[in-house]
């Protein structure tokens, strides 16, 4: 594992989104660790506190929620006017349903899952891929889930989406100039809030 950046390397910059907790405070941590610049943002006023207090200058966290495509757009504006387009933009706010069959999860519910695991990755995608077109270079990380490409029992709202997000990867890095390169991403088993309300009994036994 890279342990420190090539000193000889300029600081990449790394947006991500839904940062200040589980996979993606780890990343925001580790990115700044290496030297990179991080620009996140989440939902959470608190957590965003704390966490952008923990990470000092130059990084930012913003709250932001990603359903809001008029708020994301307003946060890619900040960032792009402070650090211009993003080496690497790593979409990683997302829900997980209760555990319940399909038939028993609320409207609400289901459509919150929606709108933030699908319509959030689109909302930051549109914001932010412009600029970096326009450079010329730059990764997308959208963060799937073995449930994107498997399914199980009582979770097929987070199965429909983390299915929509693969799909939504693979058919844009089919539109994406050179340069450019969008990939789903699959983390694994990670012991996280998100894990524990699904698989309450396991989590804690994951890595």
């Amino acid at each position: 594992m890279k342990t420190h950046r090539n000193e000889s390397e300029p600081p990449r910059t790394i947006v991500i989104t839904g940062c200040t907790r589980g996979i993606g405070r780890a990343l925001a941590l580790e990115f700044a660790r290496l030297g990179h610049v991080v620009q996140g943002c989440g939902r959470d006023a608190r957590r965003v506190e704390e966490l952008a207090l923990a990470l000092g200058e130059p990084h930012t966290v913003d709250v932001v929620d990603v359903r809001d495509d008029g708020a994301v757009k307003r946060w890619a504006e900040r960032v792009l006017a402070l650090r211009g387009a993003p080496d690497l933009l790593l979409n990683n706010a997302a829900l997980m349903n209760d555990l319940a069959p399909l038939w028993k999860v609320p409207a609400e519910e289901f459509d919150a899952l929606v709108d933030v695991n699908v319509k959030g990755v689109a909302n930051t995608l549109r914001h932010f891929v412009p600029a970096m077109i326009e450079r010329g270079r730059g990764v997308i990380v959208n963060l799937s889930s073995g449930w994107g490409r498997s399914v199980d029992a009582e979770v097929a709202p987070y199965c429909t989406t983390k299915w929509a997000i693969e799909g939504l990867s693979r058919a844009l890095a089919l539109e994406l100039p050179p340069g450019l390169a969008c990939v789903p991403l699959s983390p694994g088993v990670v012991d996280t809030d998100m894990l524990r309300r699904c698989w309450s009994d396991n989590a804690s036994r994951s890595s």
